[in-house]
């Protein structure tokens, strides 16, 4: 009993629920996590990660550990609440009591409230800033840093460049994220348990139809006219001669409302419909073809050489033209060795003085190695040997760093990377390219021919050496080999010799 004057005794307080060894590691784990998750995100949001791992680190693992502690918090508070109900009646309440009239329950309610806004409001932050992070370039391509090393590089000296990954590879709209992060999945273990492929295919099934990336900058209904292409080639020679093709490339249209349709641009899917079928899974072997033209008629060309069966026909899958299916290495090039040295001769990284350098750059680029250090120590050695005793130095030591820059921006022999693992369709000189369609053998029912002529989507305006290159011819040129082959050029493709080395 109470003396007179003296304050009822407090009716004793139930232990926490979390007042267990579960729940208390747990709470470590989180509190940890927490207030290591804000110190990261303040980090970014004034100063920025200089690598994707701190990024890595802050929204994806800690965050993670953030989750772990707070479900074994829970578990720990599920089975003492459990070890509870087995006690004897009046031992410890079943349930904890709240009572807003105790102001010890007041405050505990209102320090509970407080601490789950904050970490909602964090949660968020981290949610949208983890989002964010994962649809970035530098997590795209520098995460998997082996893996990915040959794509972020090539992507970095691409014209795309500026273009983030996930704009082509996922385009906008929930439904390709949610795919993409599935498809992630897989390819987060295949890193980790090293199986993926060497060289990683290109995703040429699972990419997103051009019409929902590519065309949301690049509007087909205003490409009409042409434009000037200006091609430098050196020739293997003593003297590396120089040899210039200056075209005019009839880009073309299919919208008569902006210009006259044709050209190369035609092929759209604009007014007339292209659609084809290919028996590889890298779409380079087409032996049938289908147009449909404005007015409905329908049009059936097959390869003379690779007839498909009506069966065949009947049970493939026919696919309609698009961007991508010309250009398909739109931010990923690697460059032929031929073609790479052509360029950094021509903008006077490797002087044209030096003896033979087209054709050692080229032999050198071209020899196997087994890692890129061993292959740019080759590569050094090479041109050092080669130009021993040649009086300028500095042109030798010049070139010895543009080679060795060609091969560090075009060659993965890590990854098996280089520009013979992924075919480009643009043109016809190293690929086959746009002869895969315009070979002159593809032909309908009544005889007509899918054009395989020069001047279809191209004419030569000027070429040659010295004054012929600067000489124009305006109603065109007839192709003129830079060495006599006779008339050999007309009637074989010129990915037959001219292989990229």
């Amino acid at each position: 009993m109470t003396q007179p004057g003296e304050s009822p005794p407090r009716p004793e307080k139930a232990p926490s629920l979390m007042e267990n060894w579960v729940s208390l590691a747990g709470a470590i784990l989180a509190g940890g996590a927490f207030f290591a998750v804000i110190i990261l995100i303040a980090t970014d949001l004034t100063t920025g990660f200089s690598t994707p791992y701190v990024g890595i680190l802050t929204y994806i693992v800690t965050p993670a550990f953030l989750v772990a502690g707070l479900f074994l918090i829970a578990v720990g508070v599920l089975l003492e609440h459990r070890r509870r109900q087995h006690l004897a009646p009046g031992e410890l309440p079943r349930h904890p009591r709240i009572d807003l009239n105790v102001p010890r329950h007041r405050k505990a309610l209102a320090i509970v409230s407080v601490v789950t806004f904050i970490f909602l409001v964090t949660t968020g932050l981290g949610s949208y800033q983890s989002y964010h992070f994962m649809e970035s370039v530098s997590f795209c391509g520098q995460t998997c840093h082996a893996v990915m090393r040959p794509e972020y590089t090539a992507y970095q000296n691409s014209p795309h460049a500026r273009v983030t990954c996930v704009q082509c590879h996922i385009g906008p709209g929930a439904g390709w994220f949610v795919k993409s992060k599935l498809s992630g999945a897989y390819q987060v273990y295949a890193t980790i348990a090293n199986k993926y492929p060497r060289p990683i295919p290109t995703p040429i099934k699972n990419l997103r139809p051009a019409q929902e990336t590519c065309e949301q900058c690049h509007w087909p209904q205003k490409f009409y006219g042409n434009a000037e292409r200006l091609n430098y080639h050196y020739l293997s020679d003593s003297t590396n001669r120089p040899w210039t093709i200056r075209l005019l490339m009839k880009i073309g249209g299919g919208d008569p409302e902006h210009g006259r349709a044709g050209g190369i641009h035609w092929h759209m899917n604009i007014a007339s419909v292209v659609e084809y079928i290919h028996t590889d899974t890298a779409r380079q072997v087409i032996p049938w073809v289908r147009v449909t033209t404005p007015d409905g008629q329908v049009t059936v060309y097959q390869s003379e050489s690779d007839a498909l069966a009506p069966e065949q026909v009947d049970s493939a899958a026919i696919r309609r033209m698009d961007c991508i299916d010309c250009h398909n290495r739109p931010s990923h090039v690697y460059n032929a060795p031929g073609r790479a040295v052509n360029l950094a001769m021509s903008t006077g990284r490797v002087s044209t003085t030096l003896p033979l350098i087209k054709k050692t750059a080229v032999d050198l680029l071209t020899a196997e190695y087994d890692s890129t250090p061993h292959a740019l120590a080759a590569i050094a050695q090479g041109l050092t040997e080669q130009y021993r005793g040649y009086p300028d130095t500095a042109a030798v030591q010049q070139a010895v760093t543009a080679v060795q820059r060609i091969y560090q921006t075009n060659f993965f022999p890590e990854m098996r990377v280089n520009w013979r693992a992924y075919p480009s369709n643009i043109g016809h000189t190293i690929f086959p390219g746009c002869y895969r369609c315009h070979d002159g053998k593809h032909k309908s029912e009544d005889g007509t021919v899918i054009t395989h002529g020069c001047t279809t989507c191209h004419l030569i305006i000027a070429q040659g050496s010295g004054a012929a290159a600067d000489t124009i011819g305006p109603e065109g040129l007839e192709f003129q080999h830079p060495i006599d082959i006779g008339d050999m050029w007309r009637t074989v493709n010129c990915a037959v010799c001219h292989t990229g080395g």
